[in-house]
């Protein structure tokens, strides 16, 4: 049986990069339900970590998901902090797109854990 995950990622990432058409395509399915599970965010996360260069569609997509999926009970714990700057961090540095995403975050949180704090302070440069 073909690994549908293998399968996208390898079509989406045939150039490298991930347009606007593919993005299209990706939100459609990855969406159709009307709600998007954690096996479908980390395949979002995988194909940003893995493609040279994303649309900025693709990113405000994917920024969409993991705010949904962070702030899902309102709160910002340590565990989702961790996977934050794991997922944030992976290529080294934290980018203009990224910095608007953790102020959105940070804006729309209920309450933050004091790694969270610490993190926002080290990746937007502010407290």
């Amino acid at each position: 049986m073909a690994d549908w995950r293998k399968l996208a990622k390898a079509l989406a990432l045939a150039d490298g990069r991930i347009d606007t058409k593919e993005t299209t395509i990706i939100k459609n399915e990855i969406w159709s339900d009307g709600k998007l599970d954690k096996s479908e965010l980390e395949f979002l996360l995988d194909l940003k970590k893995n493609a040279t260069s994303v649309v900025g569609e693709f990113n405000k997509m994917l920024f969409t998901a993991l705010k949904a999926a962070v702030l899902a009970d309102g709160e910002i714990s340590d565990s989702e902090t961790k996977w934050l700057r794991k997922f944030l961090l992976a290529d080294g540095k934290i980018d203009d797109d990224e910095k608007a995403f953790l102020k959105d975050l940070k804006a729309s949180a209920k309450s933050t854990c004091p790694e969270f704090e610490q993190f926002y302070k080290e990746a937007v440069g502010v407290a």
